[in-house]
């Protein structure tokens, strides 16, 4: 099941079905303000038996606004850096990230996190701040919603506690990046975490080899399968859920393959005007465009 959150006109957002053509919405019978705990409400009323209800109105996709899946995480979304060897590898020879001075791959996944106020949808601008940064790079990535929650979940059933999935855009201000030695800062900065444009349930998806791909003026920048992961999905639940209690609506981003505007010589920063297109295969396509902040 592929859904959408959105809105028609001044209307409040809604969730619906897309159906099978591509081109048509059904707004599901959901309770709640979906911009705060309407998204939830259906994770929790979805359960395992996905009872989600199409209630009996139809529309026609190119009359609505899409949104991001969850418009207003609950709190910061998870990332997972250096999660695909080639990626590993690009960012030691760049020099724009301080936590690698090696090749070798992490020995255990490594965690950090963005502002659930950098979310944004589909279609919206990734606002560039000239005073802030000039070195804006982007990075492709599957995300996991997780459905049920849980504190020190096992490896063995951690995929019983996703909800579902979509793609993100985990956009980055290398400069900011290096500057402060960390990642949350950079990661941040409003409009930096694309999502979308549509979430589909976990039986939806073959996670074990889900192909990225990432286009940057219609040049291919990335190309990847989830097989290549140097963590699995299980494996990225089960470490954040350790000693922390994941929550309904959670959501963890889990890492971009090579390609990255970093790894070029010399590197490939975004700048007002480029388009980036990122697709998952069984997902859609995400896409925005760069725009200088006035």
């Amino acid at each position: 099941m592929r859904l959408v959150v959105f809105k028609e006109s001044d209307e409040k957002a809604r969730i619906g079905e897309l159906a099978s053509d591509g081109n048509t919405v059904f707004p599901l019978d959901i309770h709640g303000e979906i911009e705060s705990e309407g998204i939830l409400v259906a994770l929790d009323e979805a359960g395992a038996e996905r009872r989600l209800v199409r209630t009996t109105e139809e529309t026609s996709l190119d009359q609505v606004t899409l949104l991001a899946p969850i418009p207003r995480p609950r709190r910061n979304i998870f990332c997972v850096g250096k999660n695909y060897h080639a990626h590993v590898k690009e960012m030691a020879r760049s020099g724009y990230d301080t936590s690698v001075t090696a090749e070798a791959p992490p020995e255990c996944p490594i965690i950090f996190s963005k502002l659930p106020e950098s979310v944004i949808g589909s279609g919206q601008p990734i606002v560039q701040d000239a005073s802030v940064s000039v070195e804006t790079d982007y990075e492709a990535e599957l995300a996991i919603i997780i459905g049920r929650g849980g504190c020190n979940i096992a490896k063995a059933h951690a995929l019983e506690h996703i909800w579902g999935y979509t793609a993100i855009n985990d956009v980055t201000a290398r400069d900011v990046q290096k500057r402060h030695k960390q990642w949350l800062l950079g990661k941040s900065l409003d409009t930096f975490c694309p999502m979308g444009p549509y979430f589909v349930t976990s039986d939806s998806l073959d996670i074990t080899d889900a192909r990225i791909s990432c286009w940057v003026n219609g040049e291919l920048r990335q190309r990847a399968s989830t097989a290549q992961m140097i963590f699995d999905v299980a494996t990225l639940i089960a470490t954040i859920s350790n000693g922390i209690t994941l929550l309904p609506g959670d959501i963890i981003a889990t890492g971009t393959p090579s390609g990255v505007g970093a790894g070029f010589h010399p590197p490939r920063w975004l700048v007002p005007g480029d388009t980036v297109k990122i697709e998952i295969s069984g997902i859609g396509i995400l896409e925005n465009t760069v725009s200088a902040r006035s």
